[in-house]
Formats: structure tokens, C-alpha cells, sequence
């Protein structure tokens, strides 16, 4: 059974919300504070977190800030219509998504779902693209899916599940572009909707845990326009 952390301080939200994941089969865990919710959660892991952004003493921005520095869980942003700046800066800080409210409970069903079983893979073995399980190297990158890790020039980089894939699907094949539905398949699963805004926000935050290893970081190049492409060293290097 997976365990579901819900902090909102809507009691409304985290009634109804609580009720429907728990017939779904879920353990649901509730928080009206997001200064409560960061003391249980930093003593017990659930595997997903759904966060409101707006709340009073920690808001869910500064609480996934906090999360972050422990936990690489998947985490869900709740936000209003009107919080386009929070949601980007909740993604640029670690969030996997974002659903904005008033929300249909069975969307947020099927985005946990989604997140949830992306984790699993990740935990029970890794994705195995093509039917192989090995460890991928691109110069200086290492990609272990079995065990969730990440290196670069032998310096470990703490990703999350999405960050992971992203990664994953971009080195899997240097040199070739990826566009941003073809990244959100890769990431969500098919028929997910994401904003792309989503996908940029991810790239962003990878980019940022590399540099922070590495400052002289490029490997992952932007085509306006078009996507995004890991750089093929062997044409730079000819």
C-alpha cells in the first residue's frame, strides 16, 4: 500500500481528497500546517507528497524546499489559477507537477498513479529501455536505473524520478533532439498532459544540479523551437 502525505489547509480539500485516495487503496497522511507536515514527514517518508502552495506560517514552497534537502519523493504542487510564477518557481525548486485548483479528483488520481508507478520501476529495477537493465555511460555521465543513481566526472547528483528520466531519455541517444511531448512520454507515460512549461522548468533544475558538480556543464543543449538534445561529444570533438 502506498502511503499519500496530503497538506492543504483547506479541511474540505483534505477530507474529500483523503477519502478518495483511500478507496483507491491508498494510506493517506493529512496536514493542514506545512510547518506539522515538515516534522512527521522528515521522521516518517511517505512514497508521494501533494502539497498546496498557499498556506499559513510554511507555505508549500518553502516546505518542498526543506523536503528537498532530504527527500527525492515525488511531490505534487495544488495551486490556484492565478499562480503561474509559484508553479514554475515550486518546479525549479523539485516539484514533479503541478495541478491547479478547482481540480477533478480523478486527474490527481491518475498524475499520482503516473508519479507512483515511475518510482516503483525506478526502486524494483530500474527502466529497462529495449530490454536491457545496464548501467549507461556517456563520457563523463553515468546512469545506473537499478539502483537510482546518477555521477558526473564520478561526483554523485541527487535526481528525482523525473529528472532521472529526462536524463535518461535525452543521453539514451546523443546528438538527436528531443521535442517536449516526446520528453513528456518519457517522464509521465503517454496520454499524461503537461504543460511544456513543465519539461523547461525540469530542464532548468537539471542543468543547475550538474552545474552545481560541474560549472563548465553543457551537455544538455536547448534548440529554440524545436527541444532538447544531449551533446554528441564525438561530433564536437571532430
Amino acid at each position: 500500500m502506498s502511503k499519500i502525505a496530503l497538506v492543504d489547509d483547506d479541511r474540505n480539500i483534505l477530507t474529500s481528497v483523503s477519502m478518495a485516495l483511500e478507496e483507491e487503496g491508498y494510506e493517506v497522511l493529512t496536514y493542514s500546517d506545512g510547518s506539522e507536515a515538515l516534522h512527521a514527514l522528515t521522521k516518517e517518508e511517505p512514497d508521494l507528497a501533494v502539497l498546496d502552495i498557499k498556506m499559513p506560517r510554511m507555505d508549500g514552497l518553502e516546505l518542498l524546499t526543506h523536503l528537498r534537502k532530504k527527500t527525492e519523493m515525488p511531490v505534487i504542487f495544488l495551486t490556484s489559477k492565478d499562480d503561474e510564477v509559484d508553479e514554475l518557481t515550486g518546479l525549479r525548486l523539485g516539484a514533479d507537477d503541478y495541478i491547479k485548483k478547482p481540480f477533478s479528483q480523478r486527474l490527481l488520481i491518475e498524475r499520482i498513479r503516473t508519479l507512483l508507478r515511475r518510482s516503483e520501476i525506478m526502486r524494483a529495477g530500474g527502466i529497462r529501455p529495449n530490454g536491457s537493465d545496464d548501467v549507461l555511460q556517456r563520457g563523463d555521465l553515468v546512469l545506473d536505473p537499478s539502483r537510482h543513481m546518477c555521477s558526473w566526472k564520478g561526483q554523485h547528483v541527487n535526481l528525482t524520478v523525473t529528472e532521472f528520466l529526462l536524463i535518461q531519455a535525452l543521453a539514451k541517444h546523443p546528438g538527436h533532439v528531443k521535442n517536449r511531448d516526446q520528453l513528456i512520454d518519457a517522464a509521465y507515460g503517454e496520454h499524461i498532459y503537461v504543460d511544456d512549461r513543465t519539461i523547461d522548468s525540469h530542464i532548468k533544475r537539471l542543468r543547475k544540479k550538474f552545474r552545481e558538480t560541474d560549472k563548465e556543464f553543457k551537455e544538455i543543449e536547448t534548440l529554440y523551437g524545436v527541444g532538447y538534445r544531449y551533446r554528441d561529444s564525438a561530433t564536437v570533438a571532430g
